[in-house]
């Protein structure tokens, strides 16, 4: 083969008689492979729809960790998009030129906690950054980073699909200090702050703000409210946070007391003094967010005296409903493909295995746990506690490239970490 061929004329030590060849060119093992597939597809291990897929643009299918330059073992990640409208009596002259009369803007905050929407008491918004106002169906148009507002075209979030129409851009100083009606919390409205922290390659580069749970929203929203300084600096007014207390939404023990607020009380115990303390804020996010995940109740909203475990998704759900949110992916690191194009997550017919099934995977967990099972390493065995913990769908199909064609379909052709 002439890969065999080129890796000997770079002088690779690779022991040649180990190697055989995993395509269809080797009649031998794509016989042993669609018989493997054959096998799940009627142990009903497979299924096949619309799914999340790491995707590149540039060679028009899915790009899984073999197909990747960089972020092998990268998945997508989801989040939950927050509606936050900006009042048309708050729009910029440019919106006022550029958008259609009647109109629905809405700022899109990507949080991965919408149980704690209750507890906002402004939204934040990186100043320095460049914003696309895009449109979106039934009249209504998206404010957002441009990274993210492709992820959702290719999700059939916004059109035509890869290409989200930008109708004007805005950037965050243009924002700061306007009102916005942010959905469950009990503030009429609420102002947009600055947040020079925010990432503009993460997330919609629009975070909502819940000082109450959150120890960096805390010490950001602290920092604006005491300290004429800070305010004067970025151009905020005292009315933009005077008169919005914290709201408490979640109790949880903290130190053998229940804390209604608990991101202010481990800030204050830390002695976190801004948002400069990063070391200190890491530890009090880690802390406060996993004791409120875990043992938290919710103590405000439709969820109230429920576990935070519980709530977590019923109040996302209640939230898309009332059309006040809605759910898109985005990779959870960067991702480039071996063509060298920034890989987004689409939402493209797949088939996939049904890793997360939960006959299945017990199977899994019963074999690791049992004396059958020897890993000769505790970090081992831990690898495979959380591989089996997070592994739930994996796409096993491709558009083209070398492999085995699925038997049953055979468009598509099976990728190379499945086979």
């Amino acid at each position: 083969p002439l890969g065999v061929r080129d890796l000997k004329r770079f002088g690779c030590p690779v022991d040649f008689r180990r190697s055989f060849i995993t395509t269809s060119a080797n009649s031998f093992y794509d016989s042993f492979i669609r018989w493997q597939f054959r096998k799940l597809q009627k142990s009903e291990k497979i299924g096949f729809g619309k799914r999340p897929t790491i995707f590149s643009e540039m060679d028009k299918q899915a790009c899984m960790d073999h197909d990747r330059a960089e972020g092998e073992g990268v998945a997508p990640q989801e989040y939950t998009a927050i509606k936050i409208e900006l009042l048309a009596s708050e729009w910029t002259s440019a919106m006022q030129k550029s958008l259609k009369k009647g109109s629905k803007v809405y700022l899109l905050a990507a949080t991965l906690r919408a149980e704690t929407m209750p507890g906002q008491t402004n939204c934040w918004i990186l100043p320095t950054g460049q914003y696309g106002c895009f449109e979106a169906p039934e009249n209504q148009v998206y404010v957002t980073s441009h990274r993210a507002a492709r992820n959702m075209s290719f999700q059939d979030i916004l059109m035509p699909w890869g290409k989200p129409k930008c109708l004007m851009e805005v950037s965050g100083q243009e924002l700061l200090g306007k009102k916005v009606v942010a959905p469950t919390t009990k503030y009429k409205y609420v102002h947009i702050l600055p947040l020079p922290t925010i990432k503009m390659d993460k997330g919609t580069g629009i975070v909502t703000s819940v000082p109450s749970d959150s120890p960096d929203d805390y010490a950001a929203y602290m920092d604006l409210m005491k300290s004429d300084k800070k305010r004067e600096y970025f151009g905020v007014k005292k009315e933009w946070v005077d008169g919005f207390e914290l709201i408490p939404i979640i109790d949880v023990e903290i130190d053998g007391e229940v804390r209604g607020m608990a991101a202010q009380y481990v800030c204050e115990k830390l002695g976190v003094q801004s948002i400069n303390d990063r070391v200190k804020l890491a530890e009090a996010h880690d802390t406060c967010y996993k004791l409120g995940f875990d043992k938290g109740i919710m103590s405000l909203g439709p969820f109230k005296g429920q576990p935070v475990k519980k709530a977590k998704f019923e109040f996302r759900n209640v939230m898309i409903k009332d059309k006040q949110a809605f759910t898109y992916s985005e990779p959870e690191k960067k991702v480039v493909s071996r063509s060298g194009d920034e890989c987004v997550v689409a939402s493209i017919d797949q088939w996939y295995l049904k890793y997360g099934e939960e006959s299945w995977r017990g199977q899994i967990e019963g074999h690791l746990q049992s004396s059958n099972f020897v890993s000769y390493n505790d970090r081992i065995k831990e690898s495979f506690e959380d591989a089996i913990g997070w592994l739930k769908e994996w796409a096993c199909s491709r558009s083209f490239g070398l492999g085995t064609q699925v038997p049953w379909d055979e468009q598509f052709v099976i990728e190379s970490l499945s086979d």
